[in-house]
C-alpha cells in the first residue's frame, strides 16, 4: 500500500499505530476533602492536601490506555515538579508522550474540593496548557491524520482545538469547561460530548435530556452525547435519540469521571463501535471510576469494568 505524504516535504507518514490521539491539558490536581463546600466569603477546614496527576486531556488518555487503547497525548507541561509527576504517571500507563512538550512555565494546576457525597468544585490555573499553539498542532499533523479518533477538550486554547479538529478524521469534543465555540468546530464534532449543565449552558435552557440532545444536534454537530452521571447518558445522531443506562454504584469521588467516560467513548468509537454501544461501555467505565478516590488513580482496567 502506498504511504501518505505530509505537507512539509514529501516524507512518508507512518502507518497509524494509535487507536486515538488526545489533544489537551495535563494538570496537577491539588485535592482537599471537605465536610461541606464553603459559601462565598466563608472558610472551612478540610483534609490534608493530596496531589494527583490530572487534567482533562491527560485523564482521557490514561482512562483509555488503562483499558487497553494505544494512545498519544499532544500537549504542554511545565519543566517543574508537577510536570515530572505528570510525565511519570502517563508513562506508567503507556501513553505515547512524543508530542508532550516541556515548556518554560508552571504546569497547569487544578484546585479541587471534594464534598462528603463525592461531589466536587474545581478551579483550574492553566499554566503551560495555555501555551499550546496552532503550530504545535500543525507539526503533529501526520499523527492526527493517522489516528481513527482525536479527542479534544477546552482546557487548552481554542485555536489549537480548532486546528486539531480540522486535521482529525473523527474529532470527539468534550465541551468542558463550557464556552462559546465557532460553528465550524461544532460542525466537525462526532460526537459533541457535554454533561447536563454544559448542555443547559449551550442551549440557554435546562430540560429533558432527550429534547436537549435533539436541540444540540440542530446546532450542527454530527452526533451528540449528554452525560447524566448516575443516570447514564443520552445519545443523538441523524434524528435518533437513545437513552444509555449506567450501573448503580455508591460514589466515593466523582472527580475525573466525565473524562474517563469520554476517553472510553473515544476508544470504542476508534474501534468502530456504534455510538450508542460506545456510550454504554463508557457509562460502565464512569460508574467504575466514581467508586475510587481521585481522577486517574480511580480509573479502572478492563477486568474491573467487566465486573459491573
Amino acid at each position: 500500500m502506498r504511504e501518505a505524504r505530509d505537507e512539509a516535504g514529501g516524507r512518508p507518514e507512518p502507518h497509524h499505530r494509535h487507536d486515538m490521539v488526545v489533544v489537551g491539558s495535563a494538570n496537577a490536581d491539588l485535592v482537599v476533602r471537605v465536610q461541606r463546600h464553603p459559601a462565598p466569603g466563608e472558610t472551612v477546614l478540610g483534609s490534608d492536601l493530596a496531589v494527583h496527576p490530572g487534567g482533562k486531556g491527560a485523564n482521557q488518555a490514561v482512562a483509555a490506555a488503562r483499558l487497553g487503547a494505544r494512545v498519544a497525548l499532544l500537549g504542554r507541561v511545565g519543566a517543574d515538579g508537577h510536570g515530572r509527576l505528570l510525565r511519570e504517571s502517563l508513562e506508567r500507563d503507556g501513553v505515547d508522550l512524543s508530542h508532550l512538550h516541556d515548556t518554560p512555565a508552571a504546569s497547569g494546576v487544578a484546585m479541587i474540593a471534594v464534598g462528603p457525597r463525592g461531589d466536587n468544585s474545581i478551579i483550574v490555573a492553566p499554566g503551560a496548557n495555555s501555551l499550546l499553539t496552532e503550530d504545535d498542532v500543525r507539526l503533529a499533523a501526520p499523527l492526527l491524520r493517522a489516528a481513527p479518533v482525536v479527542s479534544l477538550q477546552l482546557e487548552i486554547p481554542l485555536p489549537a482545538v480548532l486546528a486539531a479538529a480540522r486535521l482529525a478524521r473523527r474529532p470527539v469534543l468534550n465541551l468542558s469547561p463550557a464556552m462559546a465555540v465557532p460553528e465550524e468546530l461544532l460542525a466537525l464534532c462526532d460526537p459533541l460530548v457535554v454533561n447536563e449543565h454544559e448542555a443547559a449552558w449551550l442551549l440557554g435552557d435546562a430540560g429533558d435530556p432527550a429534547r436537549q440532545a435533539k436541540a444540540l444536534l440542530a446546532l450542527g454537530p454530527r452526533s451528540v452525547v449528554i452525560t447524566l452521571g448516575a443516570d447514564g447518558a443520552v445519545t443523538a445522531e441523524a434524528g435518533a435519540v437513545r437513552p444509555v443506562p449506567s450501573p448503580r454504584v455508591t460514589p466515593v469521588d466523582t472527580t475525573g469521571a466525565g473524562d474517563a467516560f469520554t476517553g472510553a467513548l473515544a476508544w470504542r468509537l476508534a474501534l468502530g463501535e456504534p455510538l450508542a454501544g460506545a456510550a454504554a461501555f463508557a457509562a460502565r467505565v464512569g460508574a467504575a471510576t466514581v467508586r475510587g478516590a481521585g481522577a486517574q488513580s480511580s480509573y479502572p482496567t478492563m477486568a474491573e469494568v467487566e465486573t459491573l
